[in-house]
């Protein structure tokens, strides 16, 4: 059976959340909700996912679906608890990142004077600080993966590490995931790492697409392929109308 590039993003990024048990997956992006929903629908039941507001699901629902039975309400208080103690393991973008894992959603350019306003630094520095967080990126290249970024909004390793214990003992960068490869920070410095790259992709290629050094080791596997269930649960279930594809190009 083919298998499309964001058919293989999607499952990259349910493995993210492998073994987190029962706490809120909180995704942005189709592949990353759409990852979340199927790792809950496989090998991590006891997840928590929402319909994407503030409601808690009984069952993964398909991408766009209405909630269905909702086995919980949760209003923002609730939501703000759950990232302050640590409950949540939070899959955002980032329109830049660096080496050590810090990103950028604010502004593109110059602080005195950016040449793109973006969304602002929102909840970043409190996912990043507060609870595990992973990045899925659709299209990686040197323009998001660039040697500093120009606003911090997430809080990488080195500079967690300047803020002392207090800011660090809880930080827990996990996983990137690209439509390249996926990444981690198992360095002695926490700088990124290559894990695996997509069928099709080789290692120059991600090389090429990254504006710093990364680290690569050894052969670097491929990202393993669905299974049979997995493709049937995103065809049939998860995303009948094949949104994914229109994130992640063939």
């Amino acid at each position: 059976m083919s298998v499309t590039r964001a058919e293989i993003c999607v499952v990259a990024c349910a493995e993210a959340w492998r073994g987190d048990g029962e706490i809120l997956a909180a995704a942005m992006g189709t592949c990353s909700i759409l990852g979340a929903r199927l790792a809950r629908l496989t090998f991590e039941p006891g997840l928590l996912t929402t319909d994407g507001g503030a409601l808690l699901t009984a069952e993964p629902v398909p991408f766009g679906a209405p909630a269905g039975p909702a086995e919980g309400w949760m209003p923002f208080r609730d939501h703000l608890w759950l990232v302050q103690n640590g409950r949540r393991h939070v899959m955002m973008g980032a329109s830049q990142i660096d080496r050590h894992g810090n990103t950028n959603i604010s502004a593109v350019g110059e602080w005195e004077r950016p040449k793109s306003q973006l969304l602002g630094v929102r909840g970043a520095p409190g996912n990043t600080i507060c609870n595990p967080t992973s990045y899925w990126i659709p299209r990686q290249s040197t323009r998001v993966f660039v040697p500093r970024v120009d606003v911090v909004s997430g809080v990488g390793h080195d500079r967690a590490a300047e803020l002392g214990a207090h800011a660090s003992r809880f930080h827990d960068l996990r996983r990137v995931v690209t439509d390249l490869g996926v990444f981690d920070f198992g360095t002695p410095d926490g700088s990124m790492r290559l894990v695996s790259v997509h069928p099709g992709v080789d290692v120059e290629q991600v090389v090429a697409a990254t504006g710093f050094e990364l680290v690569v080791g050894g052969d670097v596997p491929e990202t393993r392929l669905p299974t049979d269930e997995e493709l049937r649960l995103i065809r049939e279930v998860l995303d009948p109308r094949s949104s994914r594809d229109r994130e992640v190009r063939a």
